[in-house]
């Protein structure tokens, strides 16, 4: 074994240790606030009727569905099968006829050039092989199709929500941050060779006031859950108050809400 391979990261284990992190609380109470990104992805790929549709690491179905709505014939694809069950429950709620599969957005189950379109809303930016899993999101999509993206920036809300958490868990070694899928460069180099088109956008958390949003967090959103239950009562306290410092900075809710502005990366990517 060469030095390179002995230090590489353990893809295979850290994907494992996400899986169990996505499938901890309840992602979809979160995911389904989310929705008018997905809403806007698919005007900003110009969907059309009848396009062949991938949403991959899908979670709840945000993009899936707002695929659906425009009369794409969708396959809607996650490593976690809980979520894929809640975004079943949508589809079937609005009369949609989707296709859902379990899948690795590393390792996609699909021909090469099988989609018009590649969707993933803050999804495919955490896997653990951003090189691999640019490659599987560009192998199945055909030459001249989109791939479509929505990923939290470094800056934003949730990229510093992820540094507070980096502070107090340390992240796997080895494995770049997630947030880097929010920047122009680091999309430049995962799909070299392909137009990349990125617009920075504002997603608006609004709760009723940081307590609720953080009760709500650290009970659904897997990162955050997890996070706290890797910590004793003192490191709990810790993180607990610098998210809700980050909270009370950034909310522009006044003192009866919670607004917190958080930037992402809306990305169009053509296939050459």
């Amino acid at each position: 074994m060469t030095a390179a391979a002995a230090l590489a990261p353990d893809f295979t284990a850290i994907k494992q240790r996400q899986q169990a992190t996505w499938a901890a609380g309840d992602y979809s109470v979160v995911g389904t606030t989310l929705q008018i990104v997905g809403e806007n992805l698919c005007e900003a790929v110009d969907l059309k009727s009848g396009e062949r549709v991938l949403d991959v690491a899908a979670g709840n179905g945000n993009a899936t569905l707002a695929a659906g709505r425009r009369w794409a014939e969708v396959t809607s694809t996650d490593y976690v099968a809980a979520l894929l069950e809640r975004a079943k429950e949508r589809a079937a709620a609005e009369r949609q006829t989707i296709a859902f599969q379990e899948g690795d957005a590393e390792a996609l189950p699909f021909a090469d050039g099988s989609f018009d379109v590649v969707l993933s809303t803050f999804g495919v930016m955490f896997t653990p092989n951003q090189e691999q899993a640019a490659r599987e999101l560009a192998r199945v999509t055909r030459g001249g199709g989109r791939i479509g993206l929505a990923n939290w920036t470094p800056e934003g809300f949730i990229g510093q929500l992820f540094k507070i958490i980096g502070k107090h868990v340390p992240p796997p070694a080895g494995v770049k941050s997630p947030a880097l899928w929010g920047t122009q460069a680091r999309l430049e180099e995962l799909f070299a060779g392909h137009s990349v088109r990125a617009a920075s956008r504002i997603y608006n958390f609004r709760y009723r006031s940081a307590e609720h949003w953080l009760e709500v967090f650290k009970t659904f959103y897997g990162p955050t859950n997890r996070a706290f239950a890797a910590l004793d009562a003192g490191g709990q306290a810790a993180l607990q108050g610098d998210i809700m410092e980050l909270l009370g900075r950034l909310n522009r809710g006044g003192k009866q809400s919670l607004i917190v502005p958080s930037e992402y990366l809306e990305v169009v990517v053509t296939r050459r």
